[in-house]
C-alpha cells in the first residue's frame, strides 16, 4: 500500500505520554447533559424499534376486513418487518462502519417512518406487506448500530452502562405499546377518505401512532455529531477533538474552562478503516470476513447464537401470547380449573375443527390482552433500569447466565404446570429472555475494534430477528399439532444459551479482550 506511512498529523504514537488516549479525553469530557440527553434519544430509537415490528400484531386482529386477512397472512405481516430487519442488517452494518453510524441513522428513521405512514394507506394484504417489510429494512439501520453509536460516546467505565440507560428508557417506551394500543385501537370512529376508497379506522392511526418515535429521533439526532471515535478511527482526529470538546461544553457549560485537548494518541484498540477504492462487494467483504477468522470467529459465533436464542422464545413466542391467553380465560369461564396449556391449545383446536363459524370481524380488542402485555412492558422497565445499575457490580456474565437459567426453565414448566393462571406467570417469564439482547448487544460493542464494531453488532442482531421469524413459524406450524415441543424448544435452548455465555472472550473480567486490538487493521487484508 502506498499510503502506509501517511498519517494524521494530530495521530501521534504512544511515545507521546503527555498527550491522551482516545479514552483518557474523552474521559475528560465528564458525564453529564448531554449523555443523559443521547441515552434517552438512544432509548427512543430501541422504543421506535419495538412499535415498528411488534405494533403490528394489535393490528392484524382488527384490520382482518379491511384487508382480507386470513390466518397465514396474519402471521405474514407479523413477521414480514423482521424479514426486512435480516436482509437489510449486512448492508447497514457495511455502511455505518465505512461511512459512519449517525449517517445511517438518522436518514433509516426518517425512511421507516415514511414507510410506516404509507403501510397506514394500504388497503389490501400485498400493498402492506410491502410496506411493512420496507419499515423493517430501514428500522434495522437503526436497530444495532445505535449500539455502536452511544457505545462510542462513552469509556469504557459507563459504556456497559449507558447502552443498560437507553434499554431503561427502551422499556419504559414499551409501556406506551399497549397503553397506546388501547386508547387509540379500542375506538369506534372511522372517516372515509374521498376518491382513493380508503376508510381510515383508528388501527391505521395507531399504525402512524407507532412511527412518531422514528421521526422525533431523527429530528433529535439532526443536532448531535458523527461518533467521535468512528471519526477518530478514520484517522480525523481534528473533527474528534471538536466532538470532544463540544460534549464537554454540554456537560459542564460554563462551571469548567473549556478542555485544551490538541492531539490525541492512537490507542491500539483503534483499528483504522480502510480508505482504498475498491468496489462495494469487496468492501462489505474485507468488513465481514475478519469478524468469523482467526479470535473473531469463537466470539461471533457466541453472540450469534444468544442473540437467537433469546430473539427466539421472547419475540416468537411472543406472537402466541395474546392467543393462548384468551384461550386460557375462555376454559377459566367455561369452570375449568385445572389443566396445562397445551391441553387448553388442544381443546380450542378440536372445538374449532368441529365447527363452521365465521369469524367476526371485531374492531376492538379484549381488555385482557392489552393488560398482560402492559405487565410483561411494565416487569422490562423495572428490569431494565435494575440491570443498569448493578451491571457493573454483578458483572454481565452474572445477569445472561441468571435471566436465561430462569427463562429457560419457566418455558419447560409450563409445559407441565396444571394451573392456568400460574402457567400464565410462566409463560410471561419465558417472554423476559428479551432482556439477553441488550445485554448480549453491550458485550458485542466490547469485543471488537471500532472499525468492525458496528459490522458485528449488525450481524449479530441480523440473526437475533432470524431467531424472531423461526420462531414464529416454527411455533405457528407446531402448537396446534405437538404443542408441548413448542415450549420445550426454547426452553432447551435457553439453557444451550445460558452455558455457552460463560465462553465469551473476557466476559469474567468484565472488560474488553485484548488479544485481537493489536490486529483489527490486519484482518481486513
Amino acid at each position: 500500500m502506498e499510503n502506509n506511512n501517511t498519517k494524521d498529523p494530530e495521530v501521534l504514537s504512544l511515545e507521546h505520554a503527555k498527550d491522551p488516549t482516545f479514552e483518557e479525553a474523552l474521559a475528560q469530557t465528564k458525564f453529564g447533559l448531554f449523555n443523559y440527553l443521547l441515552i434517552a434519544v438512544s432509548g427512543t430509537i430501541l422504543t421506535a424499534v419495538l412499535l415498528e415490528t411488534l405494533g403490528i400484531s394489535y393490528v392484524v386482529a382488527v384490520a382482518e376486513c379491511d384487508l382480507g386477512l386470513s390466518t397465514q397472512q396474519k402471521g405474514v405481516l407479523g413477521a414480514v418487518a423482521f424479514a426486512g430487519v435480516i436482509i437489510s442488517s449486512h448492508l447497514w452494518g457495511f455502511l455505518a462502519d465505512t461511512r459512519g453510524r449517525r449517517r445511517v441513522i438518522v436518514p433509516t428513521l426518517f425512511a421507516a417512518f415514511a414507510a410506516t405512514v404509507a403501510s397506514s394507506l394500504m388497503t389490501n394484504f400485498w400493498a402492506m406487506a410491502a410496506c411493512r417489510f420496507m419499515t423493517g429494512f430501514f428500522i434495522s439501520g437503526s436497530s444495532a448500530t445505535i449500539f455502536a453509536y452511544l457505545g462510542e460516546y462513552h469509556t469504557s467505565q459507563y459504556g456497559s452502562r449507558s447502552i443498560m440507560g437507553a434499554s431503561a428508557v427502551f422499556g419504559l417506551g414499551g409501556l406506551l405499546l399497549p397503553g397506546v394500543a388501547f386508547v387509540v385501537i379500542n375506538q369506534t370512529w372511522q372517516v372515509t377518505i374521498p376518491f382513493v376508497e380508503i376508510v381510515y379506522r383508528p388501527w391505521r392511526l395507531f399504525l402512524v401512532v407507532c412511527g412518531l418515535p422514528s421521526l422525533f429521533s431523527a429530528i433529535a439526532l439532526l443536532g448531535v455529531p458523527e461518533s467521535p471515535k468512528f471519526v477518530f478511527s478514520q484517522g480525523n482526529s481534528k473533527e474528534a477533538i471538536e466532538t470532544i470538546k463540544w460534549m464537554h461544553r454540554m456537560n459542564v457549560g460554563k462551571k469548567e474552562a473549556p478542555l485544551e485537548i490538541q492531539r490525541i494518541v492512537a490507542s491500539s484498540d483503534e483499528g483504522q478503516l480502510s480508505t482504498e477504492s475498491n468496489s462495494m462487494w469487496e468492501q462489505i467483504w474485507q468488513q465481514t470476513a475478519p469478524l468469523f477468522r482467526g479470535s473473531y470467529i469463537k466470539r461471533t459465533t457466541i453472540v450469534c447464537i444468544l442473540q437467537f436464542g433469546s430473539s427466539l422464545a421472547a419475540q416468537g413466542m411472543y406472537m402466541f401470547f395474546p392467543g393462548i391467553l384468551n384461550q386460557m380465560a375462555q376454559a377459566q369461564d367455561a369452570g375449568i380449573h385445572r389443566t396445562t396449556v397445551c391441553q387448553v391449545v388442544y381443546a380450542h383446536r378440536n372445538s374449532t375443527e368441529q365447527s363452521d363459524y365465521q369469524q367476526n370481524c371485531s374492531q376492538t380488542l379484549d381488555l385482557s390482552t392489552y393488560g398482560f402485555s402492559f405487565i410483561l412492558e411494565a416487569i422490562y422497565t423495572v428490569g431494565f433500569a435494575l440491570i443498569g445499575v448493578i451491571i457493573n457490580v454483578v458483572g454481565r456474565l452474572s445477569i445472561l447466565v441468571f435471566v436465561f437459567t430462569c427463562c429457560a426453565i419457566a418455558g419447560l414448566l409450563v409445559i407441565f404446570v396444571n394451573i392456568p393462571l400460574l402457567a400464565i406467570w410462566f409463560y410471561l417469564i419465558l417472554l423476559l429472555c428479551g432482556f439477553c439482547t441488550n445485554v448480549v448487544g453491550a458485550i458485542t460493542v466490547d469485543l471488537y475494534p471500532t472499525n468492525l464494531r458496528a459490522m458485528a453488532v449488525c450481524i449479530s442482531m441480523m440473526v437475533g430477528r432470524l431467531g424472531s421469524v423461526v420462531g414464529a413459524n416454527l411455533l405457528g406450524f407446531l402448537l396446534d399439532s405437538q404443542c408441548e415441543l413448542t415450549f420445550a424448544i426454547p426452553g432447551t435452548f435457553l439453557l444451550v444459551c445460558g452455558v455457552l455465555s460463560f465462553f465469551i472472550p473476557g466476559i469474567t473480567a468484565g472488560r474488553r479482550p485484548k488479544e485481537e486490538e493489536k490486529v483489527a487493521a490486519a484482518s481486513n487484508e
